[in-house]
């Protein structure tokens, strides 16, 4: 039975409203733009009304949550970073998607559920973050009973990510710089270390370590990080983090398939893939401070693409 079943139903319609009520003064994610999105206001997500680019059972994703079912994942329009190296630019910057409703989205989890994936996936669901939990109430009046996954950039608000408590199942969030500077340059995300930081901590602190049962993941805390050329992303710094301040027990996934798309290709720091070098010095490092649950098996799929 997933963490949602389990809470109460006042409760539940509580941190629905608490949700809510944020968008009249918004702060769901790091920016805290403070625009009245009840009232049609947007900031710097740009987002408006609830906007759904496609959704379907995923198996590109890591194998505790793709599985040999798949993930059911939903991907939303906007986002609340500005990657100049968006690989889903389309649908992050450029926005495509329809505007559904929130009874829409509850009914596409069920339909999910129906073609028998693992997991509810939510791809970039900061921003929208109030719509996704009333059509997750909604749904589970209905019979939804599958993880949910928090698949986040990670520069959500520490304190919204404190209301989710007991309703998410797995946080995967992704872990992109320890350098403020890059975040800004790159990503358009001020204080993102700091943030992220807090945001990882508070969603270690709910669900601890990734669990699995039967080769899929049910509960737990999987981090991502993107490996960027000339060390941009800062990756050792993250690692000392994970290692020091979480548990060398969490499931870090060091991703390799870094390529300049977007506007990445007219930035000369940003224009090349990485090398095999920059790549496997990352991997060492995490080995060497002793993180346990590496995912490393990009590292063929890199070979093959770059050698």
């Amino acid at each position: 039975m997933a963490r949602y079943n389990k809470i109460e139903q006042k409760k539940f319609e509580e941190v629905v409203d608490t949700l809510y009520d944020i968008l009249s003064n918004c702060i769901l994610c790091g920016h805290k733009c403070k625009v009245n999105r009840l009232k049609g206001q947007v900031g710097v997500c740009n987002a408006k009304k609830l906007k759904v680019s496609s959704y379907g059972p995923h198996f590109d994703e890591e194998e505790p949550i793709s599985g040999t079912n798949g993930s059911g994942t939903i991907f939303f329009s906007y986002c609340n970073l500005h990657c100049v190296f968006c690989q889903n630019y389309e649908i992050s910057q450029l926005a495509e998607g329809e505007e559904i409703t929130e009874e829409k989205l509850a009914d596409i989890m069920l339909s999910l559920q129906n073609r028998g994936v693992h997991n509810i996936n939510f791809v970039s669901p900061t921003h929208f973050l109030p719509q996704i939990i009333k059509s997750v109430y909604l749904a589970s009046q209905k019979g939804l009973s599958i993880p949910l996954v928090y698949n986040t950039g990670g520069y959500d608000n520490p304190e919204v990510i404190k209301l989710l408590s007991g309703i998410i199942d797995i946080y995967m969030p992704d872990m992109k710089y320890s350098d403020n500077f890059f975040a800004q340059k790159y990503s358009s995300a001020k204080n993102y270390w700091e943030i992220n930081k807090e945001v990882v901590k508070e969603m270690y602190r709910q669900v601890g370590v990734l669990k699995i049962k039967d080769s899929v993941a049910y509960e737990g805390l999987l981090i991502r990080h993107l490996v960027l050329p000339n060390n941009i992303a800062g990756s050792k710094k993250i690692i000392d983090f994970i290692a020091e301040e979480l548990d060398k027990e969490v499931y870090l996934n060091i991703m390799a398939q870094y390529r300049p798309c977007y506007r990445a290709r007219f930035i000369p720091e940003l224009s090349r893939r990485i090398t095999y070098q920059e790549y496997i010095e990352v991997v060492k490092y995490a080995q060497f401070r002793g993180l346990k649950n590496l995912d490393i098996q990009q590292i063929n799929e890199f070979l093959l693409i770059n050698f």
